[in-house]
Parts: structure tokens; C-alpha cells; sequence
């Protein structure tokens, strides 16, 4: 009875033990949810990834809480967005954290700026007296697909230098999304193929990449300045520009009090399109879904403002 007894215990210790789930191999945080989505895409099971900032968020102005600086405690590697993004929150977040992996010039931080084909660079040197501007370029470049298809590669690569005896899965799970990327990009470009060359308005600066990719015209911002709110003089200036130019759509993302841009879109008039600032990755949402509900907006609008 007692062998009997011990051998019970016996099983029921080992079917704990293989219940319990392996520990992925890299624990990665982002600061921005698309490059959760895109670090899974190509981690799989092998990665735990956390992003700092949700979508609904303005990525420009996170609360740097504790509970951040914890996350980043244990990570094995960090992922910014870079060219001065993040510049507000993200380095007392950093030091904050107290962990040396994930500090600027070691392995475990990934500025993934470094393998995009950057635009708006400024030529001269620039002060915060000219608003949000980004000495290094636009940081917005994740709207743009084809850029976010070279980011998914660089974190393959950084993935397998942190865990090479997983090096080929990553680059394995990279080239698979690629793939499913590129294959959905081909349908989006016919799909939104009348956009090219039609005149936009934006909010913010957050369209250089998306307008660079789908060919339209952003000739006005409603921000005097990246990141000074509009003024009723400047918006006055927008809305005869807008007129003018017959523009079609005015973008603003969701995180943007939308009450001047409503405005705008009704005296002009054209199309709003609300854009979410980002993947809904807390939700399961992938990027290749985000861009897709992108375009989605995008598609509507065009379709709606036709002979507008």
C-alpha cells in the first residue's frame, strides 16, 4: 500500500513537472506595439514579447510608470522605434530599469531605425524652437510595409545572435512572413491604386512613409509645427489650401483630439479617416491585420470621395 502510494505521488510530481510550459528562449520588450507584432511574427513560441505603449497611445508622450521600468528589468532585448521617438520617456526608463543587456551599444538594445530607408532628413541642424522635428529623419516609418519587411529581417538577425541555437527558426519565421507580407502588399497596392497623386491632408507628420509607399499628395499638416496644436489661423490657411486643391481626405490617428480635423473635412469637404497609431497587439492583433484595417479606411474613403 505504501509503494503504492509513493509511486501515486510519484506521477502526479512528474505531470506537474511536464505541465508546467518551457521558458521561452528571449523575453523582448518593445517600446511601440508594431514591433511586438513584428518581434513575434519571427520569434514564435521561442519569444515573450511586451510592448510599452499600447496603439491608442501617442507614441511621442508615454508615461514612463514603474511598472515599464520593471518590465525592462528582465528583458533580454529591447526594441525601439528610434530617431528621437521615443526620446521622453524611453532613456530614464532605461536607467531606471537597471539592467545593463538592454542599454544604448550592448546586444540586448535593437534601434531598428538602422534598416529603413530613412525620409525627411533634415539637411540643416534643427531646434525644438521648430517643433517635434527628428534631427535623424521621420520616425513613422512602420506605415509603410515594405519598411517594416526590412525591420522584421534586422530582428530575425538579432534574435539569432541572442539565441543561436534557434538562429535558423528565426530566420526561418522571417522569411515566412515576409512572404505572407509581400503577398498581401501586392492586393493593397491594387486596391488603393487611385490614391496615387491625390492631394491629403494629415494631422501630424506620420504620413511621409505612408504617402511614399501608396503615391498620394500630403500638402498641409494641421499642426503649425510637429507637435504644436493647430491654431485657428493656421487651420483658417489649411482650409483655403485645402479648397484649392480639391483634397480629398484629411488623416488624423485615433489618439489625436479630432476636433479640428472633423472641422476641416466638413468645410472642405472631404473624407476623415481615422487611422489607429498602431497594432493592437495586446489583443492578438498581428501587423499584417493592422495594415489591413489601414487599408481598409483608406479603401472607403477613396471609394466614397470619388468625383468629391
Amino acid at each position: 500500500m505504501r509503494q503504492f502510494r509513493f509511486v501515486a505521488a510519484l506521477c502526479a510530481a512528474l505531470t506537474l513537472f511536464i505541465a508546467v510550459p518551457a521558458r521561452a528562449a528571449v523575453n523582448v520588450v518593445t517600446t511601440l506595439p508594431d514591433l511586438a507584432a513584428l518581434t513575434k511574427a519571427v520569434g514564435g513560441d521561442l519569444v515573450q514579447v511586451q510592448s510599452m505603449a499600447l496603439g491608442s497611445q501617442d507614441p511621442h508622450r508615454v508615461d514612463a510608470k514603474p511598472s515599464l521600468a520593471l518590465a525592462l528589468r528582465n528583458a533580454d532585448l529591447l526594441i525601439s522605434v528610434g530617431l528621437d521617438l521615443e526620446i521622453g520617456w524611453l532613456p530614464n526608463l532605461q536607467t531606471g530599469s537597471r539592467n545593463p543587456r538592454i542599454q544604448v551599444g550592448n546586444a540586448g538594445f535593437l534601434n531598428a531605425s538602422q534598416f529603413v530607408r530613412l525620409l525627411e532628413v533634415p539637411a540643416t541642424k534643427v531646434d525644438r524652437s521648430e517643433g517635434d522635428v527628428h534631427p535623424g529623419g521621420n520616425p513613422h516609418y512602420l506605415y509603410d510595409p515594405r519598411q517594416a519587411v526590412a525591420v522584421a529581417r534586422g530582428i530575425a538577425e538579432r534574435l539569432a545572435q541572442l539565441d543561436s541555437k534557434n538562429a535558423a527558426t528565426y530566420r526561418a519565421n522571417a522569411t515566412r512572413f515576409v512572404t505572407e507580407l509581400d503577398a498581401a502588399r501586392v492586393g493593397w497596392e491594387k486596391r488603393l491604386a487611385g490614391l496615387k497623386g491625390v492631394p491629403v491632408i494629415a494631422f501630424h507628420r506620420t504620413t511621409p512613409y505612408l504617402a511614399d509607399w501608396l503615391g498620394f499628395e500630403p500638402i498641409a499638416f494641421l499642426e503649425p509645427k510637429p507637435g504644436i496644436p493647430p491654431n485657428p489661423s493656421h487651420v483658417a490657411q489649411v482650409l483655403v489650401q485645402s479648397r484649392q486643391r480639391k483634397v480629398r481626405m484629411v488623416l488624423i490617428e485615433s489618439y489625436y483630439n479630432d476636433r479640428e480635423a472633423k472641422m476641416v473635412a466638413n468645410m472642405i469637404p472631404a473624407q476623415l479617416v481615422v487611422l489607429h497609431g498602431g497594432t493592437d497587439f495586446r489583443a492578438g492583433e498581428t501587423y499584417v491585420q493592422h495594415i489591413n484595417e489601414m487599408v481598409g479606411n483608406l479603401e472607403k474613403a477613396l471609394t466614397a470621395g470619388k468625383g468629391g
